[in-house]
């Protein structure tokens, strides 16, 4: 059985239940992070999934954190909802939830975070939510919808993270231009 990290949480039964699969229903412990993960690397998901949390040793991970506590300072910021979600900043009057990037290189990636966000949302009996990324050292934004085809997509990868954090080994490492830039590199590219 794989370790998972504290206050991952649990999902509560999907008030809506054409939003979600069945096995999904009160079993699964599937965050936002992992989504996230899932989309970037499956062994960087794998990694994270037994506690390794290497994101504090990361020159890239703490620029972001910079773009996001000097972006929209004006607003309430990070959002934890029962431990599964962390939403950037909420605009309360249009129902739109931020995710604050510093850049779009795994957009796909950002994309599914925040459709999780508002899958999860959805099921807690929140509707009319909408997404938008956030990209202020660009000056872009994308804005996010959770249609029927991005619902079933995220699923999908939903019940494949499920699968890939109860294998007992790590799935094999990628060879990406970004992967020198990962927080998990050593983990995954040094000889021993």
């Amino acid at each position: 059985m794989p370790v998972r990290t504290p206050n991952r949480g649990t999902h509560l039964p999907c008030r809506d239940k054409a939003m979600t699969m069945e096995r999904f229903r009160s079993t699964s412990s599937v965050t936002g992070t992992d989504i996230n993960y899932y989309f970037v690397c499956h062994r960087k998901l794998w990694l994270f999934s037994r506690g390794l949390q290497m994101e504090h040793t990361s020159d890239t991970v703490y620029t972001g954190k910079v773009v996001d506590e000097n972006s929209y300072s004006r607003e309430d910021k990070h959002v934890d909802i029962d431990g599964v979600i962390n939403i950037d900043w909420i605009d309360k009057d249009s129902g739109v939830i931020h995710e604050v990037k510093k850049s779009n290189s795994v957009e796909k990636a950002h994309e599914m975070q925040v459709l999780f966000y508002i899958w999860y949302l959805k099921c807690k009996g929140v509707d009319g939510i909408t997404g938008e990324i956030d990209y202020p050292l660009l000056k872009q934004k994308t804005a996010v919808e959770l249609t029927q085809v991005k619902r079933e997509e995220l699923e999908t990868a939903m019940a494949d993270i499920e699968r890939i954090i109860s294998q007992a080994l790590p799935p094999q490492r990628i060879n990406r231009t970004f992967c020198k830039k990962c927080s998990y590199f050593e983990l995954c590219w040094t000889n021993t």
